[in-house]
């Protein structure tokens, strides 16, 4: 194990980062780092890619290709069920064109997260589709010295910190760990911070590519980073709290490749400077990164944008600036600190992630037309369920059964969120009954007596007695849907100082030498991959290789890609604003992990940003957001400002009408994780709607007014 000198022995950061930053001392290149898209399996323009290694040949820094692959964003089922986030033939296909371009370039690629959810058999799945990749006829010259990262965490491990009272919800919103979430949880992994990337790195001297379990999402780029960083400083003198910042905050915006340019697009590069400072541009032509793109980033999935914390402790954004180069598309941004948890005597911490399986599911879907039957549904609801319950009388525990139903065109993306008229009444309704029950053929069973009730129930008013329901999508009545799983563990857990590096697999830890040795809970290996086929094709490896995959064809250095500002017609109306859409450019909502919902409203104007600010709470205040999304004021978990960004943000619990056992229908709307059963918006993309429409009201539009009026005095605003 190696000491990557990450977190620093004493204060006294400032004094090193003014050196750094003196206006009389040149920047000094740490590394470059290029993400071809922000998540591994969704595809990139390989040409992008090569034109920006192309170009950077000149350059001395060493250069990497990062991209994450891992989020809870889409629930839960990696972890409890073993799926990739993305099908396996997609990881195939990005794989082959990272490793070309690794291989002709001499880069490193590191991959974080793998998989999806970052367990150890995703990690060992990576390793196989390079060694399978490596095997495919026209790649016998591919021999990459490849470093495992690993990330699962025993359950004896954890149930030991939970009976001491030290594990916590990340977050207000999260329920408090059990001892049987721990022993329902399929498998644990702990997001790991820089450390062990680093320790890795620094053990093996030599390394092409880095495959990591499950990370904290800046951490591969933040190590690539602090592990080059390490090279040009003094021995004895450990990175500062400024170094680290920046490192970690170019990370959490260079994760999601371009999505911090206008418009947004997938590959981006940061060039990384010794006292944290980056710039970052996208690659992609017809894009552009302007100060507020890449500060509204910061907002993104976060719940709040000030203070993000992560493994280790908080990284503070409040004092960054963002600065647009000559080149009007590259952005350089300094300014972020890291305040390390041990500094002020508080634990590192890492989170860790679980599911569990919560039973099985099955669905069924229809339109209705009938006007009558519209007005009637919510009643309706409880008619089906009754129905049912008819047919499966004896049902006993452990046996259950819970009937939903996602009602799209009335409140079926945003529920019980839903801000608009209770009394709006849509042309037609489609629906979608989503069935759990204990096991699989008890909610096909469940599906297929709903379904029938739906197509042959009556109602008040009826007067088409030939069917109730327009089905039959896809040529089926009712899918069984496998497993449902439910996300049981996202807690913070302590770490002894150690813990949180890395060991390398059949290293001293392996040996209970002592209790009093602390072990640290990630682990690597380092394993050389290359061509396993002899002269005539024959493959020595084990790993099948599908006979259909078609090599890698040679990379040919493409023409310079002709870039060009974007230009993008406003549809903002400040003359005559009625509503929040007609100030602002960017309104948006996003999960901030399973348990939050963030709303961000980005500004175009720092006058009518300063105007609203000063409104607050009256336009977007914590009044507004209860009353227009239906939840306590008391619940809101973070509301404010973001001036780097001209921004507002919001968080709230993400919340659900809770769906009983049986007859018992809807109950009491509670909080709840993504991604379970009766999930309508995973990502929770859609939840933004009820602020598009919200009125400015006639004080807020006179002052707009004002504002524009002085701006044309004075010659623009």
């Amino acid at each position: 194990m190696t000491s990557s000198r990450i977190e620093p022995e004493f204060e006294g950061g400032s004094a090193e980062y003014a050196q750094h930053t003196s206006p009389e001392q040149p920047l000094q290149q740490v590394c470059h780092i290029i993400t071809p898209v922000g998540m591994l399996g969704y595809g990139f323009d390989e040409r992008q890619i090569e034109q920006a290694l192309e170009d950077l040949k000149s350059s001395n820094a060493p250069i990497a290709l990062i991209l994450d692959s891992g989020s809870t964003d889409s629930g839960p089922a990696k972890l409890a069920l073993g799926t990739f986030t993305a099908p396996r033939s997609s990881y195939e296909r990005d794989f082959r064109k990272l490793l070309a371009l690794t291989n002709k370039y001499k880069t490193s690629l590191l991959i974080s997260s793998a998989g999806g959810d970052g367990t150890d058999a995703h990690v060992d799945a990576f390793l196989d589709i390079i060694q399978e990749i490596c095997n495919e006829e026209g790649n016998s010259s591919y021999q990459f010295e490849t470093l495992a990262i690993y990330s699962n965490v025993s359950k004896p491990r954890v149930l030991a910190s939970l009976k001491t009272g030290e594990v916590r919800g990340c977050g207000t919103s999260v329920p408090t760990l059990t001892e049987k979430d721990v022993n329902d949880a399929v498998t644990i992994v702990a997001q790991m911070g820089p450390e062990p990337f680093v320790d890795a790195m620094e053990a093996a001297k030599s390394f092409d590519i880095v495959i990591g379990g499950r990370s904290y999402d800046p951490s591969p780029y933040a190590a690539f980073a602090i592990y080059n960083a390490n090279k040009l400083k003094a021995p004895t003198k450990s990175l500062t709290h400024q170094q680290v910042g920046g490192f970690t905050h170019m990370g959490k915006i260079m994760e999601c490749g371009a999505l911090c340019a206008t418009p947004k697009s997938q590959s981006a590069m940061a060039t990384i400077y010794l006292d944290g400072t980056f710039d970052i541009k996208p690659l992609g032509p017809g894009t552009r990164c302007t100060p507020t793109s890449v500060a509204a980033h910061t907002l993104y999935e976060k719940t709040r944008p000030d203070m993000l914390p992560g493994p280790g402790g908080n990284m503070d954004l409040s004092n960054t600036s963002y600065l647009q180069l000559d080149d009007q598309c590259t952005v350089r941004v300094k300014g972020a600190t890291f305040e390390f948890s041990r500094a002020v005597a508080l634990p590192y911490t890492v989170k860790l992630e679980a599911a569990k399986l919560s039973g099985y599911r099955a669905m069924f879907m229809g339109g209705i037309r009938d006007p009558i039957l519209i007005k009637y549904f919510a009643e309706f609801k409880g008619r089906i369920r009754e129905f049912v319950a008819s047919q499966n009388p004896n049902i006993s525990s452990p046996h259950f059964w819970k009937l939903g139903f996602h009602v799209y065109g009335d409140n079926g993306v945003m529920e019980s969120l839903e801000p608009g008229d209770r009394c709006y009444q849509p042309r037609e309704i489609f629906i979608v009954g989503e069935v759990l029950a204990s096991t699989q053929q008890l909610a096909s069973s469940i599906a297929s007596t709903a379904r029938i009730a739906c197509v042959h129930g009556s109602y008040p008013g009826q007067r088409g007695t030939g069917g109730n329901f327009a089905m039959g999508v896809g040529g089926v009545m009712e899918i069984p849907l496998g497993p449902s799983a439910e996300f049981c563990i996202y807690h913070l857990i302590p770490l002894e100082k150690g813990e949180e590096t890395a060991r390398r697999i059949g290293d001293e830890f392996d040996d209970a030498i002592s209790k009093d040795t602390v072990s640290p809970i990630f682990k690597w290996k380092a394993t050389t991959i290359k061509s396993s086929t002899t002269a005539n094709g024959t493959i020595l490896s084990s790993v099948t290789v599908n006979s259909f995959v078609k090599h890698s064809p040679a990379l040919v250095v493409p023409p310079p890609l002709k870039r060009q500002n974007p230009t993008q017609a406003s549809t903002l109306n400040f003359t005559t604003p009625q509503t929040l859409a007609d100030i602002a450019p960017v309104i948006r909502s996003k999960n901030s992990g399973p348990y939050e919902i963030t709303l961000d409203v980005v500004f175009s104007s720092r006058s009518i940003y300063n105007l609203v600010k000063t409104l607050t709470p009256t336009l977007l205040g914590p009044t507004t957001i209860s009353k227009l999304y239906n939840i306590p004021e008391e619940a809101i978990i973070w509301c404010g400002f973001f001036d780097q960004a001209l921004a507002w943000k919001c968080t709230i619990p993400r919340r659900r009408v809770e769906i009983l056992d049986g007859v018992g229908g809807e109950g009491e709307c509670v909080n709840k994780c993504s991604g379970g059963f009766m999930e309508s918006d995973v990502h929770a993309s859609q939840q933004y709607a009820g602020l598009l429409n919200l009125e400015l009201g006639d004080e807020v539009v006179s002052r707009i007014r004002e504002v524009v009026g002085r701006a044309f005095e004075e010659g623009g605003a």
